[in-house]
């Protein structure tokens, strides 16, 4: 057995782990980086990326077959998936080598294998043992499935969705939140008959109504099929597909089921919690700036309980790492999250919806305005319908902006600012948005807010 010591180790190497050895690097400490499989974690490998690539290419494929709209002959003839998979993986890989290097470039140890923190401050790889004067806990997230219901043949998780060698003619998705939605989207660009079971009211449960109903209107013309408000059963599979019951009775019959109920917390077998980390149905227990209950111990990214997105993992990830410099960095709580479901059409939000906006500061206390992308003439271009739900403090700051539509994401680093710095839109009002862009959606709704609506009914 060896022992290594240096300033800081990390336990794991996806978003949030490596954010917190790149930024710790650079503040001059010695770093150690366990990652078990590769560094770039579920989101490079298993997640974000690979997905977008799948959701972009749905889009070409949406734009090939309605070529007419555009008075282009163009035909969508069907998915050569040997052909996506080498764009995808192509994109994946690229930005692997990329990380790797980077990585290299800032002289941090990588280690290959199965990290456990034995504590108080060493985290233990086969029999080598590895100790830092701080230590973070980065070890993310994994597809969870439900009880009693076995992720096999013909029951998957998005995981085993981005190896598929194969365009499914039907599909039964089993959750209505992003992972679902995405994937949903997906495949009913490229053709196959898609069926969303989710047991919750709506469709993306966690955005505001306003958006859920927007979503849900642009899945039925799509003819994207779902049922909401009806608890999954059971399923059943042989070799030509599988067989959902929901607790009423009802069926639904397709190629395979895709699992899509959320991610939980990769802490099992990790040591936390036999190393007196306190925890909580296996997600790690900090303060607002990430420290555990144990000193000079720090854990980031989805094993800290909120939203778990890549970015904030990297948030947390730089975060941590100037906090332990000293360098008092500024907590970002969870609300100033930004939020994106890249389905077709996109959601994108950050802030309070309407109804946490109301718990905060009264029914009363707040004002709310809609736009419709209607009126914006690239959202036209586009083809997308839609539109920017803003609310503000009554006579106050804005707290809160939701959005709907084709490529709305791009539109929310302005929309971040807006609530992250807590403008008023009488602030924003005279900034000039240029034309034609979707982002002037943004401006038509600032200026209603303050008085001088232009192209808006009164």
């Amino acid at each position: 057995m060896s022992d290594t010591t240096v300033d800081l180790v990390v336990l794991g190497g996806g978003s949030a782990g490596y954010a917190t050895a790149l930024r710790a690097a650079e503040l001059g400490s010695s770093v150690v980086l366990i990652e078990k499989d590769k560094v770039g974690g579920t989101c490079l490998h298993r997640g974000c990326v690979p997905t977008k690539t799948l959701l972009h290419a749905a889009e070409v494929a949406d734009d090939a077959r309605d070529g007419a709209a555009f008075g282009l002959r163009t035909t969508f003839d069907g998915v050569d998936v040997p052909g996506l998979n080498k764009y995808k993986d192509g994109i994946v890989n690229k930005a692997y080598k990329g990380l790797q290097g980077l990585i290299k470039s800032r002289g941090i140890t990588m280690v290959d294998g199965v990290g456990v923190f034995v504590g108080p401050n060493t985290v233990v790889v086969g029999d080598d043992r590895y100790i830092g004067t701080n230590v973070v806990l980065a070890t993310g997230s994994y597809s969870r499935s439900l009880p009693g219901l076995d992720i096999e043949g013909r029951v998957i998780t998005s995981e085993q969705a981005l190896g598929l060698e194969w365009i499914p003619e039907s599909a039964i998705v089993l959750g209505g939140g992003v992972i679902g939605v995405e994937f949903a989207s997906v495949w009913a660009s490229f053709g196959t008959k898609v069926t969303i079971v989710e047991a919750l009211p709506s469709l993306v449960p966690a955005e505001d109504p306003w958006a859920q109903k927007l979503l849900e209107r642009a899945f039925r013309k799509r003819k994207i099929e779902f049922s909401t408000g009806v608890r999954f059963a059971g399923v059943t599979q042989d070799d030509s597909g599988v067989t959902v019951t929901l607790e009423n009775g009802k069926t639904f019959t397709a190629d395979l089921l895709l699992v899509a109920v959320g991610r939980g917390s990769a802490t099992a077998g990790c040591g936390f919690e036999e190393a007196g980390v306190t925890m909580d149905r296996g997600f790690v227990i900090t303060d607002e700036r990430l420290h555990t209950n144990l000193p000079n111990v720090y854990a980031v990214g989805d094993i800290v309980p909120g939203l778990q997105l890549a970015h904030r993992g990297f948030q947390h990830g730089v975060f941590v790492a100037e906090e332990i410099a000293g360098l008092n960095p500024t907590v970002i709580p969870d609300v100033l999250i930004p939020k994106i479901t890249y389905c077709d059409p996109q959601i994108a939000s950050v802030g309070f919806s309407e109804a946490k906006a109301a718990e905060q500061y009264g029914t009363d206390g707040i004002e709310t305005f809609l736009y419709d992308l209607g009126g914006n003439p690239k959202s036209q271009i586009l083809r997308t319908a839609g539109g920017v739900k803003v609310i503000r403090q009554k006579d106050g700051p804005v707290v809160g902006i939701h959005m709907v539509g084709a490529r709305v994401g791009d539109m929310l680093g302005e929309a971040q600012l807006i609530v992250g710095w807590e403008a008023y839109p009488e602030d924003v009002a005279p900034f000039v948005h240029a034309h034609p862009t979707q982002y002037e959606a943004i401006g038509e709704a600032m200026l209603a807010m303050a008085g001088k609506p232009l192209h808006v009914h009164n």
